[in-house]
């Protein structure tokens, strides 16, 4: 059923990579919740961005899926006026952490180029003020790392990035404030913990997990596998951006998290348990018998953990989906659509996995 929104804007969105994990969830959540509103999707269609996740939106009459590069300024400012956007959502983002320690170049230039890019085009954009929002979806790793008895991350918390990732989206984060302070632009920023789900990229903890138990592969956990991560179930964090976008206040940052603090080798470990359950025949049973402990990843960040009072005690949203409900939702997708992530299992993507875990 759709929703009816408290605010009657009728909202034209650009959404920045919305062929990826993230925003290709928050693209179908808009859609089907918004059907008055009208969707562009602009995506440079890189390793991650996939039009197969956007499939079954293609012909709506309330989307547009535009292939190009956030750095093209002609481009952006070209669509913001023909589709007359008063709305952009920016996922657009290169964000493994690995692939930003073998090759740092694309982060800053997506991460950093891009969102100036979108920054200055939107700041020209002739809109009404009063509709315009620039919605910045970032993450909880430009506040570094937590002890074990560390209080969780809050709005407040000094950023301390430790991965050229990490680093470069703290500089987008730093421009999207400077633009609402310097120019009056109407962003928001979001800072999110571990998201996971459907259409998420294989080399992704979870979907790693789930692909290589499946084709009966080494499970590969870094270190002693005692890092702690909050984990948010992707559809959470598309109604926490929903809540954000219709009642948060401009300038403001929001942390979004999953209340769901848990150490990767438990995770894996109830990954493998979940298998197990719900998979028949697989090439190793116990899964559990595949785990595989390798040389920990450079700069590797303990812990993280949100503290997200702020966005629950005044916007009213809350996570709704447990780790261990959102898990099992998990693993039954990538085991219903094993043609989705098969042919994602290219020899670039075999190339890549050999090289980080040698």
């Amino acid at each position: 059923m759709s929703k009816t929104s408290t605010n009657t804007t009728i909202r034209n969105l650009l959404v920045t990579g919305g062929a990826g994990f993230i925003g290709s969830n928050f693209v179908h959540y808009w859609c089907d919740n918004y059907p008055d509103d009208k969707v562009v999707v602009l995506d440079a269609l890189t390793y991650a961005g996939n039009l197969n996740n956007l499939a079954d939106l293609q012909g709506r009459e309330n989307f547009r899926f535009i292939k190009g590069d956030i750095r093209d300024r002609i481009l952006i400012d070209n669509l913001l006026v023909t589709e007359n956007i008063n709305t952009i959502a920016h996922f657009a983002a290169e964000s493994h952490v690995d692939r930003s320690i073998l090759a740092p170049d694309a982060f800053i230039q997506t991460n950093v180029i891009g969102t100036f890019t979108l920054l200055e085009a939107f700041r020209h954009h002739k809109q009404d003020s009063s509709q315009k929002l620039f919605l910045h979806v970032s993450t909880d790793e430009v506040y570094g790392s937590l002890a074990p008895e560390d209080p969780a991350f809050t709005e407040t918390t000094p950023y301390a990035p430790n991965s050229p990732y990490s680093a470069s989206k703290a500089g987008s984060d730093h421009l999207v404030r400077a633009y609402y302070h310097t120019y009056n632009l109407p962003t928001i920023i979001t800072n999110c913990s571990n998201n996971y789900g459907s259409y998420h990229f294989p080399e992704k903890l979870i979907p790693l997990m789930c692909i290589n138990i499946l084709l009966g592969k080494p499970l590969p956990v870094y270190g002693d596998g005692q890092n702690i991560r909050d984990w948010l179930y992707v559809i959470d964090h598309c109604r926490a951006l929903d809540t954000v976008i219709h009642k948060g206040k401009p300038g403001e940052t929001y942390n979004i998290g999953g209340n769901n603090e848990v150490k990767n080798i438990d995770l894996v470990k109830m990954l493998c348990q979940l298998m197990d359950e719900l998979a028949p025949n697989l090439p190793v049973s116990p899964a559990s018998e595949l785990i595989t402990f390798v040389k920990d990843r450079p700069g590797h960040d303990k812990r993280y953990a949100i503290n997200a009072s702020k966005i629950r005690e005044e916007l009213g949203w809350t996570p709704s989906v447990t780790v261990a409900e959102g898990l099992r939702q998990t693993v039954i997708w990538y085991l219903h659509n094993r043609d989705w992530w098969e042919p994602l299992l290219s020899e670039e993507y075999q190339a890549y996995y050999r090289q980080v875990y040698q």
